[in-house]
């Protein structure tokens, strides 16, 4: 049996090869909704399957995009990672995941596999010391997008939270509820300055002095995760202890509700808690915390339209930094400690 092409389906339907061609690559801008259907209905009655290998050759493209993340066990690259894989997937591009583990090495390799396997552009959270790898890749014209961090030297298309912002609205929430000893958790910053928790801190630190509130040393503490309880065991040790913690991510909020849990730590009667990043977890634990949530899904659906706008408008694509607005979801692990 003959198989089927592009041109049994145009003279079916009555259109042009080049039309045909159109509506298989989504592009509609200046086609009409009778068309659409027209030639959507022959392609379903025909049962056609256009040749990938062969459209990709000619177009020079493998209609494939590479994801390289940072760390995969963060909610925001989860949600992320759903929404770029579903925008994509509409526009007809599989998706390649590979995760890095906050490990530059293993993030160059992946760059390396991902460029060899012809991937037609790269999204990726990146870890910050590979810019030689990145400068390569922009000096080519080599579609890339930054997502949640940014790296120093490197101008590309780049998408993050305002983490500052968030920070500051953390801070306003206690002010309002008479907090003063407030203490900073996160991860460690990192040789290279992971940038949200960089920025996280040096929010804090202005939140701070905007409200006039004493900047304690020893209220700002990172660790590893497996070192936040030795962390909060000393705060709670202090001779002024804080009154709220503020998380700086969904990891160390993890952290500090096991450690309240496992130490009958009660909140918010012992100790307010409020925690950056929307973490499901938040809104099943007693009490639901209060968060301050990115919009990780829309950050990922942007990330993969702009993928997309530099992949085939390479030449014209102007680099740009967003930030998306914080906000503020309210639980109950907030106390007003003058009542």
């Amino acid at each position: 049996m003959r198989k089927l092409t592009i041109d049994d389906v145009a003279q079916r339907a009555g259109v042009s090869k080049s039309t045909v061609s159109q509506f298989l690559n989504k592009r509609y801008k200046y086609m009409s909704e009778a068309t659409k259907q027209r030639i959507g209905q022959v392609i379903e009655e025909l049962n056609y399957q256009p040749n990938g290998l062969a459209k990709g050759l000619k177009q020079n493209r493998s209609y494939m995009v590479g994801v390289i993340v940072a760390n995969i066990d963060y909610s925001l690259s989860i949600q992320c990672i759903r929404a770029i894989e579903k925008e994509l997937q509409d526009s007809g591009i599989q998706v390649i995941i590979c995760n890095a583990d906050e490990n530059p090495e293993k993030e160059s390799k992946y760059i390396e596999m991902l460029v060899a396997r012809q991937v037609d552009g790269l999204i990726v959270f990146p870890t910050g010391t590979n810019t030689s790898a990145y400068s390569r890749l922009i000096d080519n014209n080599y579609p890339l997008v930054f997502l949640d961090r940014l790296v120093e030297g490197i101008v590309t298309q780049s998408l993050l939270l305002d983490n500052e912002m968030a920070v500051k609205i953390a801070i306003q929430e206690l002010v309002q509820h008479h907090h003063e000893r407030i203490a900073l958790l996160s991860l460690p910053i990192g040789v290279n300055g992971i940038t949200p928790r960089k920025e996280r801190l040096g929010g804090y630190k202005r939140a701070m002095e905007e409200y006039q509130l004493p900047i304690k040393e020893q209220y700002i503490c990172s660790a590893p995760r497996d070192g936040i309880a030795t962390v909060l065991k000393g705060l709670l040790d202090l001779p002024e202890p804080p009154t709220a913690l503020l998380a700086s991510n969904d990891i160390v909020l993890a952290e500090i509700l096991k450690f309240a849990n496992m130490n009958s730590l009660r909140i918010p009667e012992d100790m307010s808690v409020i925690g950056i990043d929307d973490a499901e977890f938040a809104q099943i634990y007693n009490p639901v915390i209060t968060t301050i949530t990115q919009p990780a899904y829309e950050m990922g659906m942007q990330a993969a339209k702009t993928l997309l706008s530099s992949i085939e408008e390479s030449a014209n694509a102007v680099p740009i930094t967003y930030r998306f607005p914080p906000t503020l979801r309210q639980g109950k692990s907030v106390k007003d400690i003058l009542e």
